[in-house]
Order: C-alpha cells, then sequence, then structure tokens
C-alpha cells in the first residue's frame, strides 16, 4: 500500500536550484532596469530576504534529473517561520501538512490515490524522500540560502564565492537580477566516511546535497555509513547555477544547477507573496479546504 504512494508523495517538489541561459531568461520588453548593485550586495540582499521572511505563499514549477529522467511537478505553497508550518499541494492533487510540535514530527499526506485515506509519514523518510532531491521541510528557498553561505563545516568553500552578477532579467513582467556560478571544476571525488558518518554530514561537508550521494553509491535514505567506507562525492553542487532574482523583493525567482551530466534540478517560483498574514486555521489538518 505504501509503495504505490511513493510516486505521487515523491512528486511534491521542495527546495531550489537552476541553470539557463541569460538570453533565454530576458522578456522581449524590459521595464526600468534595476538599481545597480555589487555581487556583494545582491546576495546581501538575497540571503537577508530569505532569512526574514515570516510567512510565504507561492507556487512552483519544478524539473528534477531522477535516474537520468527530468521528473516535472507544479506544486502550490504556504508557510510560516519560527514556528515553521508547511502546506503544499501538487497538480495531482496530493497534499502535505507538517506543522513544527504536531503529528509527532510525522507530515499528514493525502496521497489523491487509494486507499484515499490520510496517512503520517516521516518527511526525511523513505517514502517521502524516494525519488526526489529535497525533503518537505526544504520547501520555500532555505537551500538557495544554503547555496551562498560558507561554514566551517565545508571541505571547500570555493563554489559559494563562485557566484557573480552577471546582469538584468525580466521574469514574468517583473525586472530582475542573474547570479551565475560558472564551476568547471565540478567532479566526483573519493572521500572515506568517518565515525558516525551519516548522509546528511557528507553533504555538508561538500555543498553537493543529500540526494547525488544517495545514488551514486547505492544508498538509501537513512542508512548508515560503515566507518571507512569509501563514496564517490560531488566536491559541489553544480557546474554552473543560475539563479535569478526578483529586483523588488530580493527573492529568487528561478534557480537552475547543471552538473556534469546537464540539468540537475530547476526550479521556477510565481505568485509569490511574502509576509502576509496566513490564518492559522490554513495549517490545520481539518481545514475545510483540505482533504486530509
Amino acid at each position: 500500500m505504501f509503495a504505490s504512494l511513493a510516486p505521487y508523495v515523491s512528486s511534491i517538489p521542495f527546495r531550489a536550484a537552476l541553470a539557463v541561459g541569460a538570453l533565454a531568461l530576458v522578456g522581449a520588453t524590459a521595464p526600468t532596469a534595476p538599481p545597480a548593485l555589487t555581487t556583494e550586495q545582491l546576495s546581501t540582499r538575497l540571503s537577508a530576504a530569505i532569512e526574514n521572511l515570516k510567512t510565504l505563499r507561492c507556487t512552483v514549477k519544478a524539473q528534477e534529473r531522477i535516474g537520468g529522467n527530468i521528473n516535472q511537478t507544479r506544486s502550490t505553497m504556504k508557510l510560516t517561520y519560527k514556528p515553521l508550518r508547511i502546506y503544499i499541494k501538487n497538480q495531482k492533487g496530493v497534499e502535505v501538512l507538517w506543522v513544527a510540535g504536531q503529528n509527532g514530527g510525522d507530515a499528514w499526506v493525502y496521497p489523491a490515490s487509494f486507499p484515499y485515506v490520510t496517512l503520517s509519514l516521516d518527511p526525511k523518510g523513505k517514502l517521502m524522500r524516494s525519488s526526489q532531491h529535497h525533503t518537505a521541510l526544504q520547501a520555500g528557498f532555505g537551500t538557495i540560502s544554503d547555496l551562498l553561505r560558507t561554514t566551517g563545516l565545508r571541505q571547500d568553500n570555493s563554489f559559494s564565492r563562485s557566484f557573480r552578477l552577471v546582469g538584468d532579467t525580466v521574469l514574468q513582467g517583473r525586472p530582475g537580477y542573474v547570479l551565475r556560478s560558472d564551476y568547471p571544476q565540478f567532479r566526483y571525488v573519493s572521500y572515506k566516511a568517518g565515525k558516525n558518518e551519516t548522509i546528511s554530514t557528507v553533504a555538508e561537508r561538500f555543498g553537493c546535497g543529500e540526494y547525488r550521494v544517495v545514488e551514486r553509491n547505492g544508498l538509501s535514505i537513512g542508512d548508515n555509513i560503515p566507518e571507512g567506507k569509501v563514496l564517490q562525492v560531488p566536491n559541489s553542487y553544480g557546474r554552473r547555477t543560475i539563479v535569478c532574482v526578483d529586483s523588488k523583493t530580493y527573492l529568487p525567482t528561478v534557480v537552475q544547477v547543471n552538473d556534469d551530466k546537464g540539468l540537475f534540478e530547476k526550479f521556477e517560483f510565481s505568485d509569490v507573496v511574502p509576509n502576509q498574514n496566513i490564518p492559522l486555521a490554513e495549517f490545520t489538518k481539518d481545514y475545510k479546504e483540505y482533504k486530509l
């Protein structure tokens, strides 16, 4: 019964990253050009805009490479931060609700398919992580901010430092900026796991995300990694990464990541409404518009 849910649950996109040609992003008629900024100023404003979010509504069109194929989904999301509450519904009618401190840490999931009953599932577990790059808890823009930050845990912070402001763009009739990382040294490297190593700690050490670690090494979500096991791990998140940033909100509108095989993932954000009140009733399982 649970296995039949994986294609539906895993089709919900969570998290952000993209790489497209700048010409493809520019609209036919450009509004007033956005103010001139430096790369550092744009990166700072982008990170601050994400970190200062209190609430968020948006629609996300996602493309993720899974097993050599590109999976495409479209979802509506609404979130509150501090405490974190997340509601997501995709184009197939699958609904996910997760609220900090409730349901024993599990998400409520309506599969929109047989047996048409709401399930409680671990948002970090195999069923909800099957065939997708990110978890429901990474909904919104958190991962994009992570791409730009440097940490003491990273073996090499050169990827985060490689982003450059390369020009302006117009998306959905709104002016914005194009922030790009060209990282031709992207490659898989050998890494010997240390004591108490997990997929998460390896991904954080290299800033590469968990999905590629799992896929390349034949692992499953939740697997323990034996000390001394040699893994093949990407040395960064991508070969080319492009982030389009709205010049008014400084929030991402498109994020795309390409690696050695081409398109890895792309997320397009529309109908973005930040920091407007969302009634708490919309984060309850019994809300009248949900099938949960």
